[in-house]
C-alpha cells in the first residue's frame, strides 16, 4: 500500500508540473480535477494504513534547540473543488502533521483567506488569496491537516456556484477570450477569426447556429 501511494503522490506531482505549463482554461480544469481525485485516493489509502498500524513506544529522544530563524515560502500549487455549501481547496505540504497544531493557522475574511503554517522543517509555509470571486463566511468556515495534505473549506455566503477562484482568474480569461483586431490585416480574415472564436467558446446553439451560416454561404456561391 505505502508504495501505491507513493506512486498517487509522484502523479499528482506530475499534474501539479502539467498545470504549471498549460495555458488552455479547459485544460487545467481537467488536470485539476483529475487531480483532486489523486489527493482524495491518497487520502483515503493513508487513512486505511493507519488503522492497520499498531502504536508502537519509541524512546523519547532530547529535543535539540536551534537559532535558525524560518524563512516564509509561499505556496502556489493547490486543487480546489465545490460543493453546495464550501469552496475547499487542497493542499499538498509533506510533514505538515509533524507540526504542532498551534503552528497550523488559517484567517478567514470576505474576500480573502490566509493560511500559516510556522517553522515547517525551518520555514513558515503561506498560502494567501485575495479578491475571491465570491463572498465567504468566516465563522462558519474551516481547515484540517490530514498527514501531508491540508483541507481547507471556505463557507459559501450565498449559494452559487463559482466558476473561477479569484476575480483575476476571471478577468484574465475573459481577456482571453476576447478577439483582437487589427487594422493591417484583411477583415475578412479578422471575421473569420472572430467566427472561429465564437464557435470554440459558444454552447450548443451557438455552434449550430455558425454552421448553419457556413453552409448556406458556401452553397449559395458566388454571385454576379
Amino acid at each position: 500500500m505505502a508504495n501505491k501511494i507513493e506512486e498517487l503522490k509522484k502523479d499528482i506531482a506530475e499534474i501539479e508540473n502539467l498545470e504549471k505549463h498549460a495555458l488552455r482554461q479547459k485544460v487545467k480544469d481537467i488536470l485539476s480535477i483529475e487531480k483532486r481525485k489523486l489527493v482524495s485516493e491518497v487520502i483515503r489509502l493513508e487513512e486505511q494504513e493507519a488503522k492497520m498500524e499498531i502504536p508502537l513506544e519509541l524512546p523519547k529522544l532530547p529535543v535539540k534547540t536551534t537559532t535558525n530563524i524560518p524563512y516564509e515560502v509561499k505556496i502556489t500549487n493547490y486543487a480546489w473543488d465545490q460543493s453546495q455549501k464550501f469552496v475547499k481547496f487542497y493542499l499538498t505540504l509533506p510533514k505538515v502533521n509533524t507540526v504542532p497544531a498551534e503552528n497550523v493557522r488559517c484567517d478567514f475574511k470576505e474576500k480573502s483567506l490566509e493560511l500559516r503554517v510556522k517553522n515547517l522543517e525551518n520555514k513558515d509555509h503561506v498560502f494567501k488569496l485575495t479578491q475571491l470571486l465570491h463572498c465567504i463566511e468566516p465563522k462558519d468556515s474551516t481547515f484540517k491537516v490530514k498527514n501531508d495534505l491540508i483541507l481547507i473549506n471556505a463557507a459559501k455566503k450565498e449559494d452559487i456556484r463559482w466558476l473561477y477562484v479569484t476575480e483575476w482568474e476571471k478577468k484574465t480569461s475573459e481577456t482571453k477570450k476576447t478577439p483582437s483586431f487589427d487594422s493591417d490585416t484583411d477583415p475578412s480574415a479578422s471575421l473569420m477569426s472572430l467566427m472561429k472564436n465564437m464557435y470554440e467558446t459558444g454552447d450548443d446553439e451557438m455552434k449550430r447556429t455558425i454552421a448553419k451560416a457556413w453552409t448556406e454561404s458556401q452553397n449559395k456561391g458566388p454571385t454576379f
